[in-house]
């Protein structure tokens, strides 16, 4: 989270090396998606590009999660960052458009729920406080953190979340709500985290969620709020209780999905995933922007997979609540 980005591309950016001779022109490889997976591959990509200089070139976008599929499967890119599953309809978008692909998973994610520091209320919340917040039946309705438990103020409740094309809205309505995709609609939502932590940070009857590592990167100007679920102890997010099991239902895994002709026939394509995955770099990039790595049997997996080409996604349900590292390998496990 605190590098400095090579290259990220935008709906108005204008490509760097836009004006360079045909005879010169740099093979590249275009990702979009998810803001949440955007800090990993941003990283990985930095690297890359550092040790390929004048050989290859990475664009990273960020338009969400759903976002980022709606240009993978039409071909628009060749790499997509996702933080939850592809959906069926999404498999399907690409299934018509010739699109095969290749899931590739490379980290584990907490989502943290957070308030202002200055809200002193707040010691917890359990699932079902969540609920009552989130459900579609809360809009027009609770308004006031006396409403969410008798023993908080009455003070107004304003509510900040990633917008409905992110896989952190659809993971945390699902685990949350019940539901993926449903929740009320009154609520300020963004693709763009850091306009999530700055209204959180500025408003301090404020509650809002986004991944981990962007509440790490601003942990001095937000308070993370520890979750009660299934009537257990509460839990903070963090690296540690990601990674044993114990910050549930909100921690999931993340990936990358490439596509198989991109991979067969761009060479920048095949080397950047193939860096990307290799154990020892994905496992301290991971951390370093402040994730959760997974071991490394879990990206040796993750190569093979990719090397022997193979297509389709794991997780054909969707997104799985309460995903552990032990159940993310036996998915990996192709026979």
């Amino acid at each position: 989270m605190g590098r400095t980005p090579i290259l990220m591309v935008c709906a108005a950016a204008a490509p760097l090396f836009a004006n360079l001779p045909a005879a010169h022109a740099i093979e590249t490889v275009h990702i979009d998606g998810s803001s949440t997976v955007f800090p990993i591959t941003e990283a990985v990509a930095e690297d890359f590009q550092a040790e390929k200089r004048g050989t290859y070139r990475v664009t990273v976008g960020v338009s969400g999660t759903g976002g980022g599929f709606k240009k993978f499967c039409r071909g628009d890119t060749d790499i997509s960052d996702a933080s939850r599953p592809i959906k069926k309809s999404e498999r399907e978008r690409c299934a018509k458009n010739g699109i095969a692909f290749i899931e590739l998973p490379v980290a584990l994610d907490a989502l943290a729920v957070v308030v202002n520091p200055g809200n002193t209320w707040v010691d917890h919340l359990t699932v079902a406080e969540l609920k009552t917040i989130w459900e579609p039946a809360a809009q027009g309705k609770i308004d006031n953190w006396h409403q969410v438990r008798a023993s908080f103020p009455d003070r107004p409740l304003t509510l900040f979340g990633p917008g409905v094309d992110s896989g952190t809205y659809d993971y945390f309505t699902k685990a949350i709500v019940g539901k993926e995709h449903e929740s009320r609609g009154d609520f300020t939502a963004s693709e763009d985290d850091n306009i999530l932590v700055q209204g959180v940070a500025g408003d301090v009857n404020a509650l809002g969620f986004f991944g981990l590592a962007y509440y790490t990167e601003n942990r001095d100007r937000l308070k993370a709020v520890p979750i009660v679920y299934k009537g257990g102890t509460p839990v903070l997010p963090s690296v540690e209780t990601a990674a044993t099991g114990s910050y549930q239902p909100l921690s999931r895994p993340i990936f990358i999905y490439v596509s198989k002709h991109a991979a067969e026939t761009k060479e920048a394509v095949d080397a950047f995933v193939r860096f990307y995955l290799e154990p020892e770099r994905a496992r301290s990039l991971v951390a370093e922007v402040g994730y959760v790595p997974l071991p490394r049997e879990a990206y040796e997996l993750a190569l093979k997979n990719y090397v022997n080409r193979h297509t389709g996604s794991a997780f054909t349900g969707g997104s799985k609540i309460g995903v552990s590292i032990t159940d993310l390998l036996a998915a990996e496990k192709i026979d």
